[in-house]
């Protein structure tokens, strides 16, 4: 038995306004977890929790099948200081929903628990759901859906709610950040010194400004490398022995991000040490029966230059929600109402495309 869609949407909408009224900042994410098992518990569909990860499997789970992982995250950041309402208060103004983490992610996780639960009990499908409500993804912390990956099956397949207007992020960028150290002589700053490391910085800052990457993405275009963070000395009399920086590299996914790291630690004019390579770029093929169900329904695709738990996993991922990104981590968050109501239906009718035909 399939579940009524506009029910499930109206309580999906109820779901959200509890989270956003729950403080569920990363690693802090037991509440709106709590939120969540009970939305499983009165829907009587078994469920699981890993910490502050809850995830179900559909009831007719089929070893034998490939398997479509359905993900998005509860946690939140902090408020921004810019905020004129209260972030935990859910608010309904204009069809407009406000409130922390209202557009990222939290219409795009109850639309996908509203269309799980929709699928179900559904028989015969070509494809096992598992649906995975994830922690800590806005800190990429050691306990989000990283951590779950060894207590599921094989993904085959997975669709990452973020928001993306409900068009098809076909591939993502992945991220390396790097800590770099531009050395000099430390002196005090009433004698000559021709090896100060502040002005050595001006020649290094220069050529991360110009470095360009060789290799250009059909879909996340080029590498894009950006200087972030510089910070030296502490004295206004002492010339300091370092300057250090902090690179942020985003990647396409014509490489590797070992091979970004291997690339810069021979070519940069400066010490640099990668703080972590497992953020990699993501993409699924635009001709997957997933992605053709979306462009099928009018929706486009793009390439995502943002970073989310598709870079958690290694099987084909499609980023997909309602919202908008450009709304994320901003003062006075909101999604619209009708984004969800359409989001929710948007995602039943992909779903209904891909695991009710020949697509296994």
């Amino acid at each position: 038995m399939i579940m009524d869609q506009r029910q499930l949407t109206k309580k999906a909408i109820e779901l959200l306004k509890e989270l956003i009224s729950t403080r569920s900042f990363s690693s802090e994410e037991d509440k709106t977890a709590t939120a969540i098992e009970k939305w499983f518990a009165s829907h009587d569909i078994p469920h699981k929790r890993e910490k502050n990860n809850v995830y179900a499997f559909n009831q007719h789970f089929d070893a034998q099948k490939p398997t479509l992982l359905l993900n998005s995250h509860h946690d939140t950041v902090q408020p921004n200081t810019a905020y004129t309402k209260d972030p935990f208060e859910a608010q309904v103004e204009d069809g407009k929903l406000y409130g922390l983490g209202s557009n990222d992610a939290g219409g795009c996780l109850v639309s996908l628990i509203a269309s799980f639960t929709h699928f179900y009990s559904a028989e015969n499908l070509n494809h096992n759901i598992i649906l995975v409500a994830s922690a800590e993804e806005e800190s990429s912390g050691p306990n989000g859906l990283n951590s779950m990956l060894p207590l599921l099956p094989k993904i085959d397949v997975a669709i990452v709610g973020e928001p993306t207007l409900m068009n098809l992020a076909i591939a993502e960028k992945g991220l390396v950040v790097f800590d770099a150290v531009i050395k000099g002589t430390p002196s005090h700053a009433a004698h000559p010194n021709e090896d100060n490391a502040i002005y050595n910085s001006i020649a290094v800052l220069d050529w991360f400004k110009k470095y360009n990457f060789d290799r250009v993405s059909d879909v996340l275009g080029k590498v894009k490398l950006t200087v972030t963070q510089v910070n030296a000395g502490n004295q206004h009399n002492v010339v300091p022995a370092q300057v250090d920086l902090v690179i942020d590299v985003r990647v396409n996914d014509k490489y590797s991000n070992r091979e970004i790291a291997e690339i810069l630690q021979k070519e940069a004019p400066c010490e640099l040490t990668p703080r972590s390579l497992h953020l990699n770029s993501s993409a699924i093929d635009k001709n997957h029966a997933l992605v053709q169900s979306g462009i099928a329904l009018g929706r486009s695709t793009y390439g995502s230059p943002t970073l989310s738990d598709q870079a958690a996993l290694s099987c084909q991922s499609l980023k997909l929600g309602p919202g908008d990104s450009t709304r994320s981590h901003s003062a006075d968050e909101f999604i619209y109402v009708r984004e969800i109501e359409e989001g929710i239906d948007l995602y039943i009718k992909i779903l209904s495309s891909f695991l009710l035909t020949d697509n296994a």
